[in-house]
């Protein structure tokens, strides 16, 4: 059992001028592992639904272009509570909260695979995310404060690989197990690892509390997400037209209310949530807006992709989740030149130039007829992989890389918000754009609903490209460097 932190005897939380907790050899060797295998956990779960959706929607009798709300409940209920994460942590201590996360995901999991309906379905879902949500960051944090800085990025280094692998196997262990096996498998399999990670968590996991007396901007929380949570279930109930057009009204209207009140909160508290301090910093205004709205079409194609070549081109499960691994390889093999072409051409020029080519490859789709070959499809979606990485990583690093020490955390954590968000809102519209493209087309018509695809393809490319003129608001020498590099770009 690895060794606890000395708590403050008042309140049970390490002092701020506490050292690090002395870790036995066992804990400093196997916690790392802890917590790469709930990175692979959360990552895995992200990307191996998508496939599954059109067997999933066959059982349940349901419309596989209305699943979206299995995706959106999920990364919704992510984004609600990231903020939250780091105080729970503070407050409760990392292994409690990390073993409530485990737990809490696990448990989600059964009932996602025991679901009768879709109904069932979306609110184990949630309390899959609530679960996912704590997992990432309390297992960074805790990484954090563990090990010294001196071992802190190649622990980092190692347990985010986990992190990568599991886009790669998920699309296609989705569709296998839904073709050969059955799509409840691809919950039942984090059963026996949850159950690991919880033994592990238990053995290897330090109890590290925060500072005393550290306070959480409960109000300013509470009016973010509700203003979060209603404008989501707004513009998705606008697409879905499952509810009038006034209830949807309604909820924009409360929504933007809530967001309002929220920044007017936060203008005079001493300590809010995201302080308004950190839209003055033009990068991080500028990257968070185009995030938003790069988002939209880019965070939407892993949830279209495997629909459309399911659906409009007639592939199976395991075929369209193969079909999927050249967008992950792509956006590997991005990573290793991304940072060297950032401080080459510099911010603003890659920006523009990648915006306007990840909307134009997206909207490419749309030239994909239904008797497409395996080959060109792979150069497609390894091509869309390579561009929509190093947007990804030229929009992160801008956003956070003019941050200081007082608004590094709040403007990290609004950023994992954003991007959680704009993913939820880019399923939603992709669904939204789909859904009205066909109708009156039955749904078992494949061929019939290859327009229908083709032209949502299209509207989110434009949608995507639109945040170049976003981008194009940066300075033009943002982000370059000379010889000796530019210390703000980091993976």
């Amino acid at each position: 059992m690895p060794t606890e932190v000395p708590p403050d005897a008042a309140s049970g939380a390490i002092p701020s001028t506490a050292l690090r907790p002395v870790l036995d050899a066992a804990t400093r060797r196997f916690l790392p592992w802890v917590v790469a295998l709930a990175f692979f956990m959360q990552t895995l779960d992200t990307t191996i639904l998508n496939t599954a959706l059109p067997g999933m929607a066959r059982d349940l009798g349901e419309n596989p272009l209305r699943m979206q709300s299995a995706v959106v409940a999920y990364l919704l209920t992510v984004a609600l509570l990231i903020p939250a994460s780091g105080w729970l942590a503070d407050r409760f201590g990392t292994r409690s909260v990390f073993l409530w996360a485990i737990g809490l995901f696990t448990f989600g999991s059964l009932l996602c695979a025991v679901a009768p309906s879709l109904q069932f379905l979306v609110a184990a879902r949630v309390v899959q995310g609530v679960g996912g949500a704590l997992l990432v960051p309390v297992g960074r944090l805790v990484v954090l404060r563990a090990f010294p800085k001196g071992e802190f990025l190649s622990v980092m280094t190692f347990i985010t690989l986990p992190g990568l692998v599991g886009p790669l196997l998920g699309p296609t262990l989705g569709g296998v197990l839904t073709q050969f096996a059955s799509w409840h498998w691809i919950f039942l399999l984090n059963l026996p690892v949850g159950l690991v990670g919880a033994w592990a968590c238990r053995r290897y996991m330090p109890q590290i509390l925060g500072p005393a007396g550290a306070r959480f901007d409960w109000g300013g929380y509470a009016l973010f997400s509700a203003g979060l949570m209603l404008l989501s279930l707004a513009l998705q109930g606008f697409g879905e037209h499952v509810v009038s057009v006034a209830i949807c009204l309604v909820m924009l209207v409360a929504g933007v209310a809530c967001m309002m009140s929220y920044w007017l909160h936060a203008s005079r508290s001493e300590a809010p949530l995201f302080a308004p301090a950190l839209f003055a910093v033009p990068t991080f205004r500028i990257g968070l807006l185009g995030n938003i709205f790069a988002r939209l079409g880019s965070g939407a194609t892993p949830f279209l992709t495997p629909l459309f070549l399911q659906v409009g081109l007639g592939f199976t499960p395991s075929e369209a989740g193969l079909s999927m691994i050249p967008a992950v390889l792509g956006a590997m093999f991005t990573k290793t030149l991304a940072i060297r072409l950032l401080r080459w051409a510099g911010y603003r020029r890659v920006l523009i130039v990648n915006t306007v080519l990840l909307g134009a490859l997206i909207a490419s789709f749309a030239l994909i007829p239904r008797d497409v070959g395996h080959l060109w499809l792979a150069l497609h979606l390894g091509t869309f992989g390579m561009v929509n990485s190093m947007q990804f990583t030229a929009m992160n690093t801008l956003t956070l890389g003019d941050l200081d020490e007082r608004t590094a955390s709040s403007g990290n954590s609004l950023l994992a918000v954003v991007m959680q968000l704009s993913m939820s809102l880019g399923v939603a519209t992709s669904s939204a754009f789909l859904l009205m493209f066909a109708q009156g087309v039955p749904r078992t018509d494949g061929p019939a609903m290859v327009p229908a695809f083709h032209a949502t393809y299209l509207a989110l490319g434009v949608m995507a490209a639109m945040a170049a003129f976003i981008f194009h608001q940066l300075r033009r020498d943002e982000g370059r460097s000379d010889e000796k590099g530019d210390s703000r770009l980091v993976e």
